[in-house]
């Protein structure tokens, strides 16, 4: 597999940088970065996407029609991975889920009204697909969408919303026929400000807030349903197999790698260099060397979309290897620095600001979102090794 950039991808690698450095802001960019903490919640972080669209970097890989460049794939790679790795905000949903599902899917109504919106970065999007009793198995969702009129009446719920408390409109997956488990499922586009929603919040173990959603007869005019009633599995799915390496780039791992081998190379322990120690040494080059895998493991994800595949089984292994080696660096952090290590961010004398002590507790989150950890094995082993679903 050939991943070499072109002169011209890394010309606008280049011009990425260029503008992270002349528009760095402390009230938009985490210094330590997780894998799924860099959303849009305040205004300074809209005004930030908005010069991101400024930059016409907003929907460049569209077609023109919509308002895009055309330009290939790889190029939101490296916008996403160049923001991630400074902790910026990335447009990963409304870009990629929901736009280019509108464009592929969408009727002319969603058209005209959400891909101007979105392209100039003036509109934030909640993805609601998980409930409490289905676990890992969004398929089994039962909010449900009853006819009504020219509309649909949704009631019930959903959980682990996290950009529902600052969100303009929620893209949220709803039975419509009980009696089928995947084509029963349909699209909606609805206001989040609609009367009968309700959100509450729900503080995550890494600090961060994410919610539930209660629907109490919320009516949805047919205008807002995206696609074909009873066809949004398949829609879900096409978009997370697509989006899940830009939803989850590398670039905080790289970080926090860096971080973790300058420790080792700049820490005395008893009077000793700690890199002189052969376990230090171990754990950092094992870490290394992980890291190299997830980066291969990304670059197969992005290879497969480009020649126009569908990457199902590539984003699974990139996914699951991205989560479990984020742990992995994590624990391995925590167990080289020793009981101040636990310090958290702001305590003084807390190695690294207390940075892996909340690691440890975030890299839970990035096992659950974008599909957990468990769901990611399952379509390995069914899609990719072709085990029986009850294996």
């Amino acid at each position: 597999m050939n991943f070499e950039f072109s002169a011209a991808e890394k010309q606008f690698e280049a011009e990425v940088e260029t503008f992270l450095a002349q528009n760095h802001s402390a009230e938009v960019m985490d210094p330590n970065p997780e894998q799924l903490s860099q959303t849009v919640e305040t205004p300074a972080k809209r005004a930030f996407m908005q010069k991101l669209a400024e930059k016409s970097w907003l929907g460049m890989t569209w077609p023109a029609e919509f308002g895009g460049a055309e330009r290939d794939g790889i190029y939101d790679f490296l916008l996403t991975e160049a923001l991630s790795r400074v902790g910026a905000p990335q447009p990963g949903k409304g870009v990629g889920i929901v736009g280019k599902t509108i464009i592929r899917h969408g009727n002319e109504r969603l058209k005209r009204e959400f891909l101007p919106k979105i392209i100039r970065g003036e509109v934030e999007f909640a993805i609601g697909y998980s409930e409490p009793q289905a676990g890992s198995d969004a398929a089994a969702m039962s909010l449900r969408a009853l006819r009504d009129g020219e509309g649909w009446r949704l009631q019930g719920q959903k959980t682990w919303t996290t950009s529902a408390h600052f969100a303009d409109w929620y893209w949220v997956g709803a039975r419509t026929d009980p009696d089928s488990k995947h084509q029963g499922i349909t699209l909606f586009l609805v206001p989040m400000n609609h009367p009968g929603l309700e959100i509450r919040p729900t503080w995550t173990i890494g600090d961060e807030r994410t919610n539930e959603v209660f629907f109490d007869n919320v009516w949805v005019s047919d205008d807002y349903v995206v696609g074909d009633v009873n066809a949004g599995w398949t829609y879900i799915c096409e978009a997370l197999d697509l989006e899940r390496f830009a939803m989850l780039p590398v670039g905080p791992l790289e970080k926090k790698v860096e971080a973790l081998i300058d420790y080792v190379a700049s820490t005395r322990r008893d009077d000793k260099a700690l890199r002189d120690d052969a376990i230090a040494r171990r754990e950092v080059a094992q870490l290394a060397t992980r890291l190299e895998v997830t980066r291969g493991l990304q670059r197969r994800v992005i290879s497969e979309a480009m020649r126009g595949g569908v990457p199902t089984v590539e984003s699974s292994m990139y996914k699951l290897f991205l989560s479990e080696t984020g742990q992995q660096v994590a624990n391995k952090a925590l167990d080289l620095m020793g009981a101040s290590g636990t310090l958290k961010p702001g305590v003084d004398d807390a190695p690294i600001g207390g940075r892996f002590e909340r690691s440890y507790r975030y890299t839970v989150v990035d096992t659950i979102g974008g599909g957990t950890s468990e769901i990611q094995k399952n379509i390995i082993g069914r899609r990719g090794l072709g085990l029986p679903k009850n294996f």
